[in-house]
């Protein structure tokens, strides 16, 4: 079995399954992956990127000194009632 017979294969399996694997419908299912596999064949691969140049990593800016925790007061918690149980039936 060549490459493409084993692509075919197994794009029509995709197929089969992706629709709820229905019995009769191999015959369709394999024309649909046959046009895939040639649809595939036919476009062209993404080109490998360009090596880049390696350069020195660039500094991470230092962090800011946290605020001193007394500077900033903080609210309290604003509490929902909690919605009330619906009975069991």
């Amino acid at each position: 079995m060549s490459t493409e017979d084993k692509r075919i294969r197994e794009l029509a399996h995709q197929i089969w399954e992706s629709e709820g694997k229905p019995h009769g419908e191999d015959a369709r299912h394999w024309e649909m992956a046959r046009k895939l596999a040639e649809a595939e064949a036919l476009t062209p691969s993404k080109p490998k990127a360009a090596a880049k140049p390696k350069t020195a990593p660039k500094p991470t800016p230092k962090a800011k000194p946290a605020a001193p925790a007394a500077s900033k007061p903080v609210p309290p918690a604003a509490k929902k009632p909690a919605a009330p149980k619906k009975p069991k039936s």
